[in-house]
């Protein structure tokens, strides 16, 4: 199973893979043996995180090669999904089965097992991100050995955003619901200052909203309303709506890419896995050659954190692709950057110049301090471990679960010695 033909930088390009040996088990048996075997190892996902958090000083792991396997439970409302199958490739199959995640991510190519590892979520005040759907996971930890959990059992609530540290999780089971249809518009022009007293009812004025500025002007540049078809909200005629115009045609959010890459608007119903993601799977999701960044912070301080933003937006829009700005739910998932508090996201989507991004992503840390930001486990941040430990209480206990699955360390690596301490 040793190839040194594995991938060697991650999905945008700007981290190279420093991992000697790359391994793609086609079976759990044969995943458990690389395990046992491994000095030092790391899962890698679809490669759609932006930091080294997926590269090891021994081996990589990837999971696409396991059978990719889905049970559905109809009667419980449950599936159970091998770890390396992408959502797009998930959300098919429940709808066929009449059944539906309750969200997704703006990508549908992520695999499911990475973007629950990460915290990764869509949007909608009423929303929690997508880990909060699992309730078991099947894990190899660092002897070999298959480990479940359950919603309920004290782990539990530590080992769903678990970031790779505590074994390779081979099958996640998710709470299902009713499939459902989305409709989706795009609005244009909404003046920034409109935010300042309305910008909960905007943001619940759908069933997921997000808005996207460039920081170039007092505006936002589109704002994505996706609405339950029976909910008959918000208004999907072409009237104006708070002073924004409705998009006359089909939007890209990043200015100036081809709209046909982005998922069905105006206005016309559909599957809520062909509308929820921001992207079609069969195209080159955001813009491909890019950096990210995002930030979560407490939802009560969103306008607040406007503000502080545009103020800086003279150092953030030279750098910037786009901006989008999303809120999520509360959970109790430890390492969640939603975890006990309704949240407010702030992301960024960079031009790839890292070397002229840092110093921006260090000044938007600097300036949403006051409010408390925990940033995105996968994307580009300067927060050193002592901040990071400040803004997650549980993260001590963490690392106490860590310890206890994987007493070694052969799970850790750069990342995790320089964001979680040692």
């Amino acid at each position: 199973m040793t190839t040194t033909a594995g991938p060697r930088t991650n999905w945008a390009g700007n981290i190279a893979f420093g991992a000697p040996d790359f391994y793609r088990p086609a079976s759990v048996g044969e995943l458990r043996t690389v395990v046992a075997r491994a000095r030092q190892l790391r899962v890698l996902g679809t490669g759609h995180s932006f930091n080294d958090l997926a590269d090891s000083p021994g081996a990589q792991v990837s999971l696409a090669g396991l059978p990719p396997e889905v049970e559905i439970d109809s009667a419980a409302s449950l599936v159970r999904v091998v770890a390396g199958l992408s959502y797009a490739s998930l959300a098919g199959r429940l709808d066929r089965h009449g059944f539906a995640l309750r969200n997704l991510a703006s990508l549908p190519h992520i695999s499911v097992a990475g973007a629950c590892a990460t915290g990764t979520h869509g949007s909608g005040p009423a929303n929690q991100n997508l880990s909060a759907a699992v309730t078991g996971l099947e894990l190899v930890t660092a002897d070999g050995e298959v480990v479940e959990l359950s919603r309920g059992d004290a782990a539990f609530p530590g080992a769903v955003v678990h970031l790779g540290a505590l074994g390779a999780v081979t099958r996640l089971i998710l709470e299902l619901v009713p499939s459902f249809e989305v409709s989706q518009r795009v609005y244009e022009g909404l003046p920034l200052d409109v935010l300042d007293d309305h910008f909960a009812a905007i943001m619940a004025s759908g069933y997921s909203v997000s808005m996207f500025t460039d920081w170039r002007a007092p505006r936002l540049t589109q704002l994505w309303i996706k609405s339950l078809t029976e909910d008959g909200t918000p208004p999907v005629t072409e009237e104006p709506w708070f002073t924004a115009t409705s998009a006359p045609a089909t939007r890209h959010p990043v200015p100036g890419l081809p709209a046909g890459n982005a998922t069905t608007q105006l206005g016309e119903p559909g599957p809520w896995f062909e509308r929820l993601p921001h992207f079609k799977p069969e195209f080159t999701p955001s813009a491909g050659d890019e950096l990210q960044t995002e930030y979560l912070l407490p939802a009560a301080y969103a306008v607040p954190a406007l503000h502080v933003l545009q103020r800086a937006g003279d150092r953030v829009a030279p750098v910037l692709r786009i901006c989008e700005i999303r809120t999520i739910a509360a959970d109790e998932l430890w390492l969640s950057p939603a975890y006990r508090q309704d949240s407010v996201a702030f992301h960024f989507t960079w031009r790839p110049d890292t070397a002229a991004v840092l110093p921006v992503v260090t000044l938007i840390e600097r300036q949403l301090a006051p409010f408390g930001p925990r940033p995105h486990w996968g994307k580009i941040f300067t927060t050193p471990a002592a901040g990071l430990h400040a803004s997650y209480d549980r993260l001590p206990d963490f690392l106490d679960l860590a310890r206890h699955y994987d007493p070694a360390g052969k799970f850790r690596n750069a990342w995790t010695a320089r964001c979680l301490g040692r």
